[in-house]
């Protein structure tokens, strides 16, 4: 039996079946009957949070917002032109953000963002323009109005002292207040997946899913009131609402054991979350290179990949003493590699490993190894997506998709549209939007539906 027959075989647990596939699908649509469940939510690991956005762009809006989009060591400040015909003008500045406000005070956290945001607006000279402003803040939340959300956790490199358990609306507009001279008013918190779906939908109002595929993954949906047993009856008077899923914790409870690898189970033990983040440590960008890592491991261990390389003894080492020793980011460069000369996995092993003349063979594995694993990926969030399609049962619904792996990888999209097309129901069709900026002009055209709502409330039938 050849190397390479005997390497697909050795894989085979990272390719899941279409038995696993459909159990997946099954698993996951029980996690969020459960999600949105009042009685059930307990017992749900995607929690399936309420937005409170219920109001969806036109294409039509106009006018100036304001936008802010924290979710990283970088902090942007945006200004939204709005111009109608599905058309919008941005201007933007971003912030670097220092330890002293990633592991500060809550407080001090909220002044430099209300400091940054009163330089904007005076760089472009918006002291006497009352703007609504929209504010994505992409950490865990649990949201109890449009502007009213409880930080569960700091992620990300973030762990700032007296926010856990706080609002971080009413932080915000507290600090926003302190600085004299804004005329703002926070009409909206979200997160980026939210933010993705508001984005797409101003170009495309079918977008009714928004999904971030990068560091980390996560979806949102639009959903029926009817369906939301735990919202309460005066939001009821609109027919839809944006579900922030949560699916990276699909798992924690269960529904994913018949996929889950051994590979899995180290990252998991590894992982600074142990027991958390379950489906995310399967799918996200975070942890591709460290799958594709102790994949390689065993391989070479196993004797299929480096057999025949007089530096198999120092590349093993690598391999086990340098976690995270191959980047997510390269295994898009290497599926760009074609024919025989795999120019990208060449510059892998040269950096990584010191290996100057590898085996094409060898080069030929390890493609296949990346390519495994990046599937596995793209397939088991075509189920998830496809359960979301049909949850939004619409005759035609736009994914809208932002994320570096989504961006990056060549092949992505159509591994998840692979089983997408399997999972989907005949009677429903779908296509998937790449989002342009979508956090932070998403964030911005929320604050739009949202002002526009009230400016028609208040002048009545």
């Amino acid at each position: 039996m050849s190397e390479i027959i005997r390497l697909r075989e050795f894989l085979d647990e990272l390719i899941p079946s279409e038995d696993q596939l459909q159990r997946l699908y099954q698993n996951f649509c029980l996690q969020i009957r459960k999600g949105l469940g009042s009685k059930t939510n307990k017992e749900a690991s995607t929690k399936c949070y309420l937005t409170y956005v219920q109001d969806f762009p036109t294409g039509n809006e106009t006018g100036k917002y304001l936008a802010l989009d924290l979710g990283g060591s970088k902090f942007r400040v945006l200004l939204i032109i709005l111009k109608g015909d599905h058309d919008a003008e941005q201007i933007s500045k971003t912030f670097e953000l220092t330890e002293t406000e990633l592991l500060g005070s809550g407080p001090h956290l909220f002044d430099f963002i209300a400091k940054c945001l009163h330089e904007f607006v005076c760089e472009n000279k918006l002291e006497s323009e009352n703007l609504p402003l929209g504010f994505t803040f992409s950490f865990p939340c649990i949201q109890t109005g449009l502007t009213k959300a409880i930080l569960l956790r700091w992620t990300k490199g973030f762990n700032c002292s007296d926010t856990v358990g706080e609002d971080v609306g009413t932080m915000l507009k507290t600090a926003i207040a302190r600085r004299s001279g804004l005329k703002i008013e926070v009409v909206a918190i979200l997160n980026d997946t939210t933010g993705t779906q508001m984005s797409c939908a101003h170009r495309n109002p079918p977008c009714h899913i928004g999904l971030i595929i990068g560091t980390g993954c996560n979806a949102c949906y639009t959903e029926s009131v009817d369906n939301c047993e735990r919202l309460e009856a005066k939001y009821k008077d609109k027919p839809k609402i944006i579900i922030n899923v949560e699916w990276g914790a699909f798992g924690e409870k269960g529904g994913i054991d018949h996929v889950t690898t051994e590979y899995d189970r180290v990252i998991d033990k590894n992982s600074l979350n142990p027991g958390a983040q379950l489906y995310e440590k399967m799918v996200a960008g975070m942890y591709l290179g460290e799958l594709v890592r102790l994949a390689m491991l065993r391989a070479v261990n196993e004797n299929l990949v480096f057999s025949q390389c007089r530096l198999r003894k120092p590349i093993t080492d690598i391999l086990t003493k340098k976690p995270d020793c191959i980047a997510t980011k390269v295994l898009s460069d290497i599926a760009n590699d074609k024919g025989d000369d795999w120019p990208a996995v060449r510059e892998v092993f040269k950096q990584v490993f010191n290996l100057n003349e590898p085996d094409p063979e060898d080069c030929k594995k390890f493609k296949y190894v990346c390519d495994v694993v990046v599937k596995r990926a793209g397939n088991m969030l075509g189920v998830t997506l496809a359960a979301l399609v049909n949850k939004v049962g619409e005759h035609f619904t736009v994914i809208g998709v932002d994320g570096t792996v989504y961006r990056c990888h060549p092949n992505f999209d159509g591994y998840m549209r692979e089983t997408l097309d399997k999972f989907v129901d005949q009677e429903y069709k779908y296509d998937i939007m790449l989002s342009e900026d979508g956090s932070g002009r998403g964030a911005a055209l929320v604050a739009a539906v949202v002002h526009n709502d009230r400016m028609e409330r208040s002048r009545g039938p």
